[in-house]
């Protein structure tokens, strides 16, 4: 299914060759959307919702969307700061001790937030060799036991730490289940409660929610990894993936969700002015040098990326799992959003960098 809306002084045109010639070159399957002033301008749909019932994706298709859920997360632990229950500089242990009472005491909420704590991971993303430990980690830990933030636990509280709170950035997920468990703590509430109510209902994103991989609903696309030696060209990722969300990945959007929630963010209905600047600001480098062309900088579960002047490009985040690619982009400067789900691995990367040469003009 195809849907494509014009907006005054915005031409899809070009968007529609590029997204089009990519997703014939590459077989992309998913949904992009793209919004300028919050408003609509481009939904292309593409491929199969489920190859077993032969369902297509559409515009209002639901996909999970991995590590961009981190978000979400961030927006709740600043809602939290903004009503001065935690200060940015707590030491997150106070909140967690329940759970992991030997975390270092200098790792703060900041530390968590930018990714600085320096903690060891649930699992190491940045490994050179991370496809041989994931299917290591796979082998000794069944992922169908994942099912909430606590059920991480084991796998990073007893790991000795990479460096000191602040050194420098290192991407970590670990850091971002103990700031569930610190929203759970400081509220009362469970996790998937307070980012149902205070950011999807506040952003207006209807769609959104937590189901579990083994528990999806009507409109939800399945998740399908390509496969080489198989009778069939995919298989999906029901045993390749963990079925329950948790803090630092796995809810379930549309691709309006995701730009609501952008346009949301940005004009003050999830924080006060304030916070909402202090959300939006680059915190610390990615790394020391460029890539392609740009300084990349991690903020408050948000990757910016900056030109030579130091002018944000694109804030946003990306989402990666097994049989689930995700991307949710910003542009400042152009006032607009971007949003490309996908439920076949790591097909969202291409689609995003081909969107962002077209809207960019590289």
């Amino acid at each position: 299914m195809t849907t494509v809306t014009t907006a005054d002084g915005f031409d899809p045109a070009r968007l529609e060759e590029v997204v089009s010639g990519l997703a014939e070159r590459k077989g992309f399957s998913g949904t992009v959307r793209v919004t300028r002033h919050g408003e609509p301008v481009f939904s292309r749909a593409l491929g199969m919702a489920s190859r077993r019932w032969s369902i297509p994706n559409t515009c209002d298709t639901r996909f999970r969307v991995a590590s961009v859920s981190k978000m979400f997360t961030a927006v709740a632990v600043l809602q939290l700061v903004e009503h001065e229950h935690v200060r940015l500089d707590d030491a997150l242990v106070g909140f967690v001790k329940d759970h992991m009472p030997q975390l270092d005491s200098r790792v703060t909420i900041h530390h968590a937030l930018t990714m600085t704590s320096g903690i060891g991971d649930w699992f190491e993303e940045g490994s050179d060799d991370w496809e041989a430990e994931w299917a290591a980690l796979t082998s000794s830990h069944p992922l169908y036991l994942l099912r909430s933030n606590k059920d991480y636990l084991p796998l990073f509280a007893g790991k000795k730490p990479h460096f000191p709170p602040g050194e420098r950035h290192l991407y970590n997920g670990a850091g971002y289940i103990l700031l569930g468990l610190l929203i759970e703590s400081v509220t009362g509430r469970s996790f998937e409660e307070v980012i149902a109510d205070d950011v999807f209902a506040r952003a207006g994103m209807s769609g959104a929610g937590f189901p579990a991989l083994d528990d999806l609903g009507p409109d939800t696309a399945e998740g399908y990894l390509s496969t080489a030696d198989s009778p069939t060209p995919y298989r999906t990722n029901h045993y390749a993936t963990t079925p329950g969300a948790a803090a630092d990945g796995g809810a379930t959007c549309t691709a309006a969700d995701l730009t609501a929630f952008a346009h949301a963010l940005r004009y003050g209905r999830l924080l006060n002015e304030e916070t909402t600047r202090l959300a939006l600001t680059p915190q610390v480098d990615e790394r020391a040098e460029k890539v392609r062309g740009y300084r990349w900088m991690y903020g408050f579960g948000l990757t910016h990326i900056l030109d030579d002047e130091g002018t944000i490009v694109r804030w946003g985040h990306t989402g990666e799992e097994d049989g689930v690619s995700a991307r949710l982009y910003h542009y400042p400067q152009q006032d607009l959003d971007v949003a490309v789900l996908g439920n076949i691995s790591w097909c969202a990367g291409d689609m995003g960098w081909a969107i962002h040469d077209a809207l960019v003009g590289n």
